[in-house]
């Protein structure tokens, strides 16, 4: 054990969970543990703490320790560099999570988590489902169909939309299918933005199937090369995406006006890298497309307005 009783050997090297900033046992309470959850929010990930200045207030803390959840559970798949280590501080996490469904939560982070799941009545599901994810991303690394790749979605981004859903009092299925739809779809902008780099990681998230049907091969793309087949598969996928993302915008107008304005905000962050991707041929291996800083602050500023309007 390091740094305290309620954390492992082996998670002292990650530097990304702000260890140094975490209460001592001695100190630990629910404004300590609150606390160390902003720290982990708005220190360790850019975009997080633009978007939470427009976060209503009282929402904040609460979004703040969903997000050193999923930061913690990101962490502890992704930062060992070993899937046997990973898969063991998996099931260490898990076990943390159910004693805090329990009312025994030891982390900081469910010590901070216990009240915003009792003030908004936030099952267990959403947060096991990410582990499930995280679990999968040790031991499968190819996709055959489509439909194995949206199974990862279900669990890999779409609980994040309904823990956002139960944050901001929604809880009814037709809220969270819409939801569904723009969280799979972010994921898959994802997967299209970062295959080099997933490539990095011996992971696919391009269909096998997809690559096959375009005569595409895995081996053109671990090689990174580029070609007219290439481009007609991530044609393809960006069109994919790309009507998911149309799916899911109305939900905009199922939500209270805060909510609207971050569904859009996420949309059109999609959009935008979807664009690119078409802007550049389709060509994501030898340029990994992302927004310029200009472009951040064009989305951010459209956020604002709408904020800002009735």
């Amino acid at each position: 054990m390091s740094h305290s009783p309620y954390i492992p050997e082996a998670v002292s090297q990650f530097r990304e969970l702000a260890l140094e900033a975490m209460p001592d046992e001695a100190d630990l309470s629910p404004e300590t543990a609150r606390q160390y959850c902003k720290h982990l929010a708005t220190h360790h990930y850019e975009n997080f703490s633009v978007v939470s200045w427009f976060l209503r207030t009282e929402l904040r803390p609460h979004f703040y320790n969903v997000y050193a959840y999923c930061r913690w559970s990101d962490d502890l798949a992704d930062e060992t560099g070993d899937a046997a280590v990973s898969l063991e501080l998996l099931d260490w996490w898990d076990k943390e999570l159910e004693a805090c469904f329990q009312g025994n939560p030891r982390h900081p982070v469910f010590v901070a988590l216990t009240d915003t799941i009792r003030m908004f009545d936030i099952p267990i599901t959403p947060f096991q489902n990410l582990l499930t994810a995280f679990r999968q991303d040790q031991r499968i690394t190819r996709y055959e169909t489509y439909e194995d790749l949206e199974g990862y979605c279900r669990n890999s981004a779409n609980p994040v939309g309904h823990l956002v859903l139960y944050l901001s009092g929604y809880r009814d299925e037709e809220r969270q299918r819409l939801s569904d739809a723009t969280c799979t779809a972010l994921q898959l902008a994802n997967f299209l933005q970062d295959v080099t780099l997933d490539l990095l990681k011996d992971r696919i998230y391009l269909p096998l199937e997809d690559i096959a049907r375009f005569g595409y091969s895995v081996e053109a793309l671990q090689n990174k090369v580029f070609s007219e087949q290439c481009a007609e598969l991530m044609r393809f996928e960006v069109e994919r995406a790309r009507t998911l993302f149309m799916t899911g915008l109305k939900l905009c107008d199922m939500v209270n006006p805060h909510v609207r304005a971050d569904l859009d905000l996420f949309n059109r962050g999609g959009l935008a890298i979807l664009d690119m991707i078409e802007q550049q041929g389709y060509d994501v291996l030898t340029r990994r497309p992302s927004l310029s800083r200009t472009g951040k602050i064009s989305l951010m500023l459209r956020y604002a307005m709408k904020r800002l309007l009735p």
